[in-house]
């Protein structure tokens, strides 16, 4: 065989081979963000799924009356040195408060699942949460009371928890779902995220500790009437 026919067949084997592995990893990333929510599904009743733009799915879970949204958000602003996976939990039923309370991890002012920066008011930290949290408001004189926000300061224990939202609304936990791998990302330039699907273990404490927030919000809004 000729060297230049021979040269060329190698080089048509390696375009097809990496055809070939292109169409597989995106079939491979579209199922995976499809099925990001697939093992959580236990933990609700029942769930009304749908896909996003993104290509993750949303899913609605419903625990009895309850109705959580669960989004995941791909986040690869290029300041940042990983790109990221944030899960954002919403409970989102009327709640008796006149104002909303914002509480953030370690904020950058760049955090795209937010509007904390937005918020006019700053509140002081109690020392029950972690160093370098943060706190703000709309409204200060009509958050809810102290004693009762510090009282579910330890879900900020899991460090992944980025963001717990308190607002009329409803309420909120943001928990970071995933991270790039630093030596692929480093490398290859790889972003992906979001490949293994959310672990039970992980939501199910962040669900009941919405719930028993929602319960002490409406308690205590029971007792000041």
């Amino acid at each position: 065989m000729p060297v230049k026919l021979a040269f060329a067949v190698v080089v048509a084997c390696l375009v097809l081979w990496l055809a070939a592995s292109i169409l597989r990893a995106s079939r491979q990333r579209k199922a995976a963000r499809a099925g990001y929510f697939d093992a959580v599904a236990p933990l609700f009743d029942r769930v009304v799924r749908r896909i996003e733009p993104t290509g993750f799915a949303r899913v609605t879970g419903h625990i009895g009356a309850r109705a959580f949204d669960l989004q995941a958000l791909p986040d690869s602003l290029t300041f940042r040195k990983l790109p990221t996976l944030w899960v954002m939990i919403t409970l989102p039923e009327p709640l008796p408060v006149d104002a909303t309370l914002d509480i953030m991890a370690r904020p950058t002012g760049h955090e795209p699942f937010s509007h904390f920066a937005s918020l006019p008011q700053s509140l002081p930290c109690p020392d029950d949460f972690p160093q370098g949290t943060a706190i703000r408001s709309d409204n200060a004189s009509e958050v809810p009371p102290q004693h009762l926000i510090t009282r579910h300061a330890g879900v900020f224990a899991d460090p992944h928890v980025k963001e717990l939202l308190v607002s009329p609304k409803g309420l909120r936990l943001v928990l970071l779902g995933d991270e790039a791998d630093r030596g692929r990302y480093l490398i290859f330039r790889d972003a992906e995220v979001g490949l293994a699907p959310l672990s039970p273990s992980r939501l199910s404490p962040l669900l009941q500790s919405l719930l028993t927030l929602r319960d002490d919000l409406l308690e205590n809004a029971g007792k000041t009437r």
